[in-house]
């Protein structure tokens, strides 16, 4: 590589400095942390630290940190690691700072709420002269940043461009795979936290692994179904951002989805911060899409219900296993 790239992460949260911290380990091209909150970003500079979210993690002195927006201006790929619900806020933020030939890249995983959009639907809207692609798989901020192993795939429309997006945000202990199936990467990217909420009812019930072990299987029948009715691919969600990524969030306590369902089935909502759980918005979303494009989809049905209030976790468990009797 003769000329350095430079590459852009917006959002000082856990993943997105996770992220940057993982680009920047490189040292093959230019990485600057973009956020918002001055006093945050200046004592990431001094200590290299970003404790509350990545406790005992040093970044890489590599790494570049700024609020200054300006800074866009000369950014090869944009990385938006906000949630989801503010990506589109975000990037009409961004928007007048971004140079002409900028990629932008979606980290978040969820489904906007207020539209029923997907992310890169509403990033291609919000921003029509980008291309906007999805970043989505297994991996805890913790891990991402301590330099473990972790494998995600980068969906865009342009397959081409998805390999050279991949291509310059891999490393060493972070490896991208590519993809042509946006859709399909988002949808198992949203639907896995939806489904994670349910495996920890489940752990939260004490219905056993076995039971989690069923949920993930019909759970992933779900999301496939789902991703093909809206132009998608079934085999991507058999991949990393799908079935990978809900086998990581469906059996762990670092998964925020997977704790707010324990949460539900006990009770106990210290320390749970519902802002924060991508699968408490994506519930609804999923559910209305599910009767949108006439598809089945009664473990997600029923998580949206729990949430809204209008089914209790007993009644819910119950019509699950009185539904009729199919093929798989």
């Amino acid at each position: 590589m003769n000329e350095k790239k430079k590459t852009i992460v917006i959002g000082s949260g856990a993943f997105g400095t996770a992220l940057a911290a993982v680009f920047a380990h490189e040292g093959e091209d230019k990485v600057t942390l973009l956020g918002r909150n001055a006093g945050l970003i200046e004592a990431m500079r001094e200590s290299r630290r970003h404790e509350a979210v990545l406790p005992g993690i040093t970044l890489p002195e590599a790494l570049n940190y700024t609020i200054d927006p300006s800074i866009l201006g000369v950014a090869d790929t944009v990385v938006l690691a906000v949630p989801a619900q503010a990506q589109r806020a975000a990037a009409l933020y961004y928007a007048p700072y971004l140079s002409k030939d900028a990629v932008i890249v979606s980290a978040a995983k969820g489904i906007e709420r207020a539209s029923g959009r997907l992310i890169t639907d509403v990033l291609n809207e919000a921003l029509p002269h980008h291309h906007a692609g999805a970043l989505s798989g297994p991996g805890f901020a913790i891990d991402l940043a301590g330099g473990k192993p972790i494998a995600m795939a980068l969906a865009f429309r342009d397959r081409t461009l998805a390999r050279e997006t991949a291509t310059i945000l891999s490393g060493r202990t972070f490896r991208i795979y590519a993809s042509g199936d946006p859709v399909g990467v988002q949808i198992g990217g949203a639907l896995k936290n939806v489904l994670a909420i349910a495996c920890g009812i489940v752990e939260g019930a004490e219905l056993g692994e076995s039971a989690r072990a069923a949920l993930i299987a019909r759970g992933l029948a779900e999301m496939s179904r789902l991703a093909v009715a809206m132009g998608g691919e079934a085999e991507t969600v058999r991949g990393l951002s799908g079935l990978g990524d809900l086998v990581l969030t469906g059996s762990s306590r670092q998964s925020r989805n997977f704790r707010y369902g324990v949460a539900l089935a006990e009770g106990n909502f210290d320390n749970i911060n519902a802002a924060l759980v991508e699968g408490v918005y994506s519930a609804s979303v999923a559910s209305e899409l599910a009767g949108s494009y006439g598809v089945q989809m009664p473990i997600s049905n029923a998580v949206a219900r729990v949430l809204d209030g209008k089914l209790g976790i007993p009644q819910a468990l119950e019509d699950l296993m009185t539904r009729p009797i199919t093929t798989e």
